[in-house]
């Protein structure tokens, strides 16, 4: 969604136009990806992260676009809100030193960016969701001032016909209606991208459905919302029920959430993922564009549109860009706590897709896609704490383990899965060591911000013992340390 769109009320003959045109892109897709020289090129990295302009009390500033200004550098971009912003990271080849390449330009583009951030009394921070942030800042008033964000607002709002409806049970409870899809932007992650070659794209992104739940029970970091205890990785509940446009009617169908975990394992193409989204879901964003029929590998710009208006966990993406390549962008990872911590996200992701995808099938054989959307909602709410249903050797039923087991088990596989993508082993060990400290000690970001949370409390009140808590997140972000070394006070 990253083009400049129209903020105009679209007509019925615009939605039947471009949905017209999706459902031939879709087609053009499938013949594009099968061409000799697409998507052939070594495996490359990258990833977007989102982050929270706070002000000097922890509060949320809504000063992105000023920022964005005084940063002159594409790299950094708006979001939905007006106090978020997005950092671009620069593809990197999968080869070598990937993920020290991706901590060295975060700390880079960091140090810029709290440059330009103290001209305007700043506090740039990556967490997944703010544990300062008041109900009267998911106002509309705060949403940033483009066409894009203004016509998806209205679009969903007007299918939805009424407030949209936050419950979230967590270790506390959270509950509040809004008739805004601002919500959405309290939400802020940290995007991994990989390519993928067209032929092995299904057993790339099974791979990466099957070990989402790990993928996110080790990465967690949004455990305080609005100054509760909820999910370890409230985004997850948050996310979908902030742009949910669907109404239940009693004894009549539901149809799909456009935030959802998937509809099952891809059986043979990239295509697939395409085609049930251009048939599943109506255009919101019906805006066509000029394309050059003699550019190939084709454009797509619709089809690209459209599945930007669809959130999954994980996202199919089709790139024309010199002889095209194809990517699954893991979505459900929170932004932080550090910029190493996040590169070891990715690290930890990465090398578990490409560790499994050999003999995903195996796995696949013996966890069906409803148990593999369990385990990721059991890992969202739970983290480290959490039991999920994962292949045994000769079993005969499903069994349940508890996950931190499977990521003992996954660290192996990482491993192996980076080394056949050529990542050094220094490099290995670096990443995956910090993944491994958490296992050990028990505490992702998540857990560390409850826990320093809970001990405030016992002597402040909430509003205060969040900023304490808050105040000390930022001090360790910005060290640079992994969260599992970061001060225990609790202990």
């Amino acid at each position: 969604m990253g083009r400049k769109l129209e903020n105009r009320e679209f007509t019925s003959a615009d939605f039947e136009a471009f949905n017209q045109r999706i459902h031939q892109q879709a087609d053009r897709l499938k013949s594009a990806i099968t061409q000799p020289n697409f998507g052939q090129q070594p495996p490359s990295l990258g990833a977007e992260i989102e982050i929270y302009l706070l002000d000097s009390h922890g509060e949320v500033n809504p000063v992105n676009q000023q920022l964005i200004d005084l940063l002159g550098d594409n790299q950094f971009q708006t979001e939905l809100n007006q106090y978020n912003l997005e950092l671009n990271l620069s593809p990197v080849p999968a080869q070598g030193t990937p993920f020290s390449a991706m901590v060295l330009e975060m700390l880079d583009k960091y140090q810029k960016l709290l440059g330009a951030a103290r001209q305007l009394d700043v506090k740039p921070l990556a967490i997944g969701t703010l544990p300062t942030m008041r109900e009267e800042k998911l106002t509309g008033e705060y949403m940033t001032r483009e066409g894009r964000y203004r016509a998806l607002s209205r679009e969903l709002l007007r299918r939805r016909g009424q407030q949209f409806e936050i419950r979230i049970n967590g270790d506390e409870s959270l509950n509040f209606t809004t008739p805004e899809i601002v919500v959405e932007g309290a939400n802020t992650s940290m995007q991994v991208h990989l390519t993928a070659k067209p032929e092995e794209f299904a057993d790339v992104f099974n791979a990466s459905q099957l070990t989402l739940a790990m993928s996110v029970a080790m990465g967690a970091n949004s455990g305080v919302f609005m100054h509760k205890c909820l999910w370890d990785e409230t985004r997850v509940a948050l996310f979908k029920q902030s742009i949910d446009s669907r109404i239940h009617k009693d004894g009549s169908w539901r149809p799909p959430s456009r935030v959802t975990f998937g509809k099952g394992w891809v059986r043979k193409s990239a295509w697939e993922v395409f085609a049930e989204t251009v048939n599943l879901y109506d255009p919101i964003l019906p805006q066509l564009f000029d394309e050059d029929p003699a550019v190939d590998p084709p454009v797509l710009a619709e089809l690209n549109l459209h599945m930007g208006t669809t959130w999954p966990w994980n996202r199919a993406i089709y790139d024309h860009h010199g002889n095209g390549h194809l990517r699954v962008e893991q979505r459900a990872l929170p932004a932080g706590p550090s910029a190493i911590d996040m590169a070891a996200n990715a690290a930890f992701a990465v090398g578990m897709i490409s560790g499994l995808k050999e003999n995903v099938d195996e796995y696949l054989a013996r966890l069906p896609f409803d148990y593999a959307e369990y385990n990721f909602y059991r890992a969202a709410k739970q983290s480290l704490n959490a039991s999920i249903l994962w292949p045994q050797k000769y079993q005969n039923k499903p069994v349940e383990v508890a996950i931190t087991s499977a990521v003992d088990e996954m660290l192996r596989i990482a491993n192996d899965g980076l080394s056949q993508l050529g990542v050094e082993l220094s490099e290995r060990d670096k990443f995956l060591n910090i993944i491994h400290r958490r296992l050990v000690t028990g505490v992702n970001g998540a857990i560390w911000t409850k826990k320093t949370y809970q001990h405030y409390k016992k002597s402040y009140s909430d509003e205060k013992a969040c900023q304490l808590m808050l105040e000390r997140y930022y001090e360790h972000q910005y060290a640079g340390e992994p969260v599992a070394h970061w001060e225990q006070l609790w202990r």
